[in-house]
């Protein structure tokens, strides 16, 4: 396959690249080349508008010149590091080049996916001792981000999106605004090929309950949304891990292609096969944190084990033998340091070239090699520290995608909505026919506030249903925005607006189910108040399930503290003990009980008339002893009670209005409106809330 034809760089165009000016570790001899370099970078480097200009490169295309006149070499340098006391990575140094696997082996527990986390950043500089280098360039961290890839090894994807939906949304959220929707198809198009998904294009990603892609198709489309912008580096934990053997060698074969490209390739692997093996370029053995073996997998791999004295016997997986040797040794009184002590002779004696290859400057200067590879068709943007395009698209542009991805996701899913209004459809219809038209009696009454507490609090317990959903999302967010894909802002604004139609369907669903059959007061303009209430309910409650979901680890966590926290808000909303009867030292928590303010915005829409009556004279025996008394005989109590308390009280006497049950409720101090703008207050309170979990909880850095 030929190279594509670029087009040459100019200034004043379209900004695609900003390079960080990173001190130099060599200087240059000539005068002339220092002068122009800094003519060049005194202002960010610019290249032509891609809509227009700029083609798309088949990351298969291996040959490309420049590949090997401007290569990348990431250099990494007495990397330690521990926590509380024990040490991780013990002074491991290595290089990785352009055009290269590099495969970090080892039993569990030896720092692979440690040492990962080391060289794509994700440790803080604080507690990582030693350097890590490209082109003899330390890489700035907001750098670093846009021009590298870190593949997880959980494949976090939407399962109800195909697999050319899934690369094509990555698409939009990591290639520049200015390459076009057209150029953006193309990529994904070329991509779908290189990664031998074409077959799966138009396939769902699928999930436990829906038939989807294969595992290893899953894994390829894991690496395709974070390889989408074509990135320097690319690193990946254990990408094989729960593949069958073929699976795993497509995917190592892939990456292979990816690296010859033009990019740095490092990856964690715990025990590849023979073919596996034979694909990879670079080896670093780890064990306890500890190198045991750096180098090739070919002749320098057999040469130093039988120097060592175990020598890999013939028709034997090389790898499988190493890593059973060092076992054994780990299990000895001495351990491995033989083995450590060994490799750092060898390094030096057997092979000088190798040990010195972390010392050696690369002959390319990070800059020169950046714009060598975006003159091939690279799609990498960066920024200077003063000038740093952090993410390619405005605020609003996210938001759209985002979505429209999540709409496209829950609609290709109606199960869950519809278990959600299923169960708010016959939990209403229970409670339509257990409270069917209530009257204005001393009973009715009772069970009006039965009925309000109970379907406010339902309310909140049906929330809780999002949180496995958003503890999923939660996990691609994190990936996704762990390399600047948008900002955390835009996906909280997002989510809460692809919420809004579900929270309305949901609150109208039950306001017409219940309020006329349970004959509730105010005709329409109660039913709207209703309506109003309900709505307001589920707003605060889904923003408080986000703001759970947004730092609990697991769904029965969440679910725990949900449930006792919403047990809390019933006993405290003044349904059970009024605001009166509650103790001084408990009273807060009846002002942030989610359940008060629905319930008590409800009874005030009932019981705010004050000429409607709730007990009359003959009503006031209900429920008392005197309840099966002949009437005759209640009327003759009646004028006896007159008579000692010097007023008439006949058999329709009103005794009790509306208001005079809100005052002995204790729910006369805030209004009904009050209570609803409250609500509101809540919901975005606890959105802020799941604003800040997210920014300050995927750093997705260690310490």
């Amino acid at each position: 396959m030929e190279a594509p034809n670029m087009s040459p760089l100019s200034a004043g165009d379209n900004p695609l690249l900003l390079i960080h000016h990173a001190p130099k570790t060599e200087q240059k001899t000539e005068a002339g080349k220092n002068n122009n370099r800094s003519a060049r970078f005194k202002d960010p480097l610019t290249i032509r508008d891609l809509e227009d200009q700029h083609q798309v490169i088949d990351l298969s295309n291996a040959s490309s010149p420049a590949s090997t006149t401007h290569p990348f070499v990431l250099s990494f340098n007495n990397l330690s590091y521990g926590v509380n006391s024990k040490l991780l990575l013990d002074d491991i140094s290595g290089v990785a080049r352009e055009g290269e696997i590099m495969a970090i082996l080892g039993a569990s527990g030896a720092g692979k996916s440690t040492l990962i986390d080391a060289l794509a950043g994700r440790i803080e500089k604080e507690s990582l001792k030693g350097t890590v280098t490209l082109n003899g360039a330390v890489l700035e961290s907001r750098l670093l981000k846009i021009i590298s890839a870190y593949v997880m090894q959980d494949d976090l994807l939407f399962p109800m999106l195909t697999v050319e939906e899934t690369l094509m949304f990555s698409a939009e959220c990591r290639l520049p605004r200015c390459v076009s929707k057209k150029r953006k198809r193309e990529r994904v198009e070329a991509l779908i090929d290189q990664l031998g998904l074409r077959s799966a294009a138009k396939t769902f990603i699928g999930d436990e309950q829906h038939r989807g892609v294969s595992g290893g198709e899953r894994r390829r489309v894991s690496i395709g949304i974070d390889i989408i912008h074509d990135p320097i580096l690319l690193f990946l934990d254990e990408p094989t891990s729960g593949l069958d053997s073929t699976s795993a060698f497509k995917v190592v074969k892939v990456l292979g292609e990816i690296a010859k490209s033009g990019s740095v390739v490092i990856m964690s692997i715990h025990q590849p096969s023979y073919r596996i093996f034979s694909l990879l370029n670079r080896l670093i053995f780890l064990s306890h944190g500890q190198t045991v073996y750096s180098g090739t997998p070919a002749t320098d791999f057999s040469l130093f084990f039988a120097e060592f004295g175990h020598p890999i016997p013939e028709n034997e997986n090389p790898c499988e033998f190493s890593l059973d040797l060092i076992r054994e040794l780990e299990e000895t009184p001495s351990g491995i340091s033989s083995l450590v002590q060994f490799n750092k002779s060898w390094q030096m004696t057997r092979n000088p070239k190798m040990a010195s290859d972390t010392d050696r400057q690369p002959d390319v200067d990070l800059e020169d090699a950046i714009e060598a590879s975006i003159s091939r068709g690279k799609l990498v943007s960066a920024g200077t520290n003063k000038n740093v395009q952090t993410f390619v698209n405005p605020f609003w542009t996210e938001m759209l995608f985002l979505s429209k991805r999540s709409n496209t996701n829950s609609r290709r899913m109606p199960e869950l909505f519809g278990t959600r209004l299923g169960a708010q459809l016959v939990i209403a219809c229970v409670l339509a026919t257990l409270y069917w038209q209530l009257d204005d009696s001393p009973k009715g009454t009772r069970l009006r506030l039965a009925f309000v507490a109970f379907a406010m609090t339902t309310i909140f317990y049906n929330c809780a249903r999002e949180i496995p959903a958003l503890l999923q999302e939660r996990n691609i967010f994190i990936r996704e925005t762990s390399y600047n894909a948008y900002r955390v802002s835009s996906y909280v604004l997002a989510h809460a607006l692809a919420s809004i139609p579900s929270m309305i369907t949901l609150s109208l669903v039950f306001a017409l189910t219940t309020f006329w059959a349970v004959g509730l007061a105010g005709g329409f303009s109660g039913f709207l108040f209703f309506f109003i209430t309900m709505f307001a309910s589920y707003w605060a409650g889904t923003s408080f399930m986000a703001f759970v979901a947004g730092f609990i680890p697991n769904i029965q966590i969440g679910f725990t503290i949900v449930v006792a926290i919403l047990g809390l808000s019933l006993l405290f909303c003044g349904f059970y003990i009024s605001h009166d009867e509650i103790p001084s030292y408990w009273i807060w928590f009846h002002y942030v009980s989610l359940v008060k303010y629905p319930f008590q915005g409800a009874l005030q829409n009932e019981y705010g008339d004050p000429n409607r009556c709730f007990l009359t004279g003959l009503q006031f025996f209900d429920g008392t002893p005197f309840d099966g008394l002949p009437n005759s005989t209640k009327i003759e109590l009646l004028q006896s009670m007159s008579n000692v308390l010097g007023r008439n009280i006949t058999g329709s006497t009103c005794l009790t209005t509306g208001m005079k049950i809100l005052e002995q409720k204790g729910i006369t101090d805030i209004s009904k409106w009050k209570c609803i703008w409250i609500l509101v207050a809540f919901g975005f309170l606890f959105r802020v809330l799941f604003y800040f979990t997210l920014l300050f909880g995927s750093k997705n850095k260690r310490r």
